[in-house]
């Protein structure tokens, strides 16, 4: 009897042990997913433009083709390459976090120089032609999976980076995975919610009961373009500024301190010269401005190099003219 108390107990105590795991590794994975948010946002904002156009039957369905793609992307391609990395090569984490970085910074700078220089023809000129494609929702749904692998490389990248060194590769591997999982439901449960508010108050508007649920149907459907609009700036402005913070901790851990020394030193004056109770803010927002400034100027002086050099070259090897939208 004694031994069986005992045996209990022993199992008592490595459950607790692994609840107690399990209890990290989720709150690893929570943590170090905040890291990632300005990525995940970009994601988030960039997303919708692909359901865009098609009918309203439609747009749950792509959606979910395009979260499918995304878990795909996180799991089965970048997981295993991230616990390579941690093993075999964890000095190569900052070099491609800084690689994902000045793509960020390129891609928000793009669109930045876009919104100030706009092309001769439209989007919406440009995607009623694409829309005599047979073949478009396929197409659109490839596109965005091959956009989310950049992000979603991005964001495992930041996760992985985040977490603490000593964790052991399978708790790391759990932490990314449940990362991985949350963000993706995040970011297409909000790209579903967003897609999919027009026509909810499309309908509260037409057959709403109460004149008050008329008027909020009614608010959402005038409403909606411009919160497409403000996602469009928060998805940039993010860009933008995690590429650029992640360009200046990347390039001081790899010895050269002066970008991140001056702005430390500029945020940390601006909070002193604030109340005490804005001093953490003053700081996280200068310091995000600062960032910012570096990211869009790292982002306009990569357009040329892209656009004229990278595109040409990469053209040669897949066969495929030089673009770049």
């Amino acid at each position: 009897m004694t031994g069986l108390l005992a045996l209990l107990d022993d199992v008592a105590a490595i459950a607790r042990v692994a609840a107690a795991s399990v209890d990290d590794v989720f709150g690893q994975a929570v943590k170090a997913s905040t890291k990632a948010a300005g990525a995940v946002i970009d994601d988030a904002a960039v997303t919708p433009k692909y359901v865009h156009g098609f009918s309203a039957d439609r747009e749950l369905p792509i959606v979910w083709k395009i979260a499918k793609g995304s878990l795909f992307n996180k799991l089965v391609i970048l997981l295993p390459i991230a616990l390579l990395l941690s093993v075999f090569a964890p000095w190569l984490i900052a070099p491609l976090l800084m690689l994902g970085g000045a793509y960020l910074c390129f891609e928000g700078a793009e669109k930045v120089f876009h919104a100030i220089n706009p092309a001769d023809h439209t989007v919406e000129e440009v995607y009623k032609e694409k829309l005599k494609d047979a073949h478009l929702e396929e197409s659109k749904v490839q596109g965005a999976i091959k956009t989310d692998f950049i992000l979603s490389a991005e964001i495992m990248t930041i996760t992985l980076a985040a977490l603490p060194p000593d964790m052991g590769l399978a708790m790391t591997a759990a932490s990314l995975a449940i990362a991985g999982v949350i963000i993706t439901i995040a970011v297409y449960g909000a790209v579903a919610l967003i897609v999919k508010a027009d026509d909810v108050g499309i309908r509260m508007a037409a057959a709403g009961n109460a004149a008050i649920t008329r008027h909020i149907g009614s608010w959402i459907v005038k409403g909606m373009p411009w919160v497409m609009k403000i996602l469009v700036v928060v998805g940039t402005a993010a860009m933008i500024w995690v590429g650029g913070s992640i360009i200046v901790h990347g390039a001081d851990e790899l010895g050269f301190h002066a970008p991140y020394d001056v702005i430390h030193s500029i945020a940390v004056n601006a909070a002193q010269a604030v109340p005490p109770s804005l001093e953490g803010f003053v700081e996280w927002f200068v310091t995000a401005a600062l960032d910012g400034v570096i990211g869009l100027v790292l982002g306009l002086l990569l357009i040329p190099i892209v656009t004229k050099v990278i595109l040409p070259i990469a053209s040669i090897f897949t066969g495929k003219q030089a673009a770049h939208s």
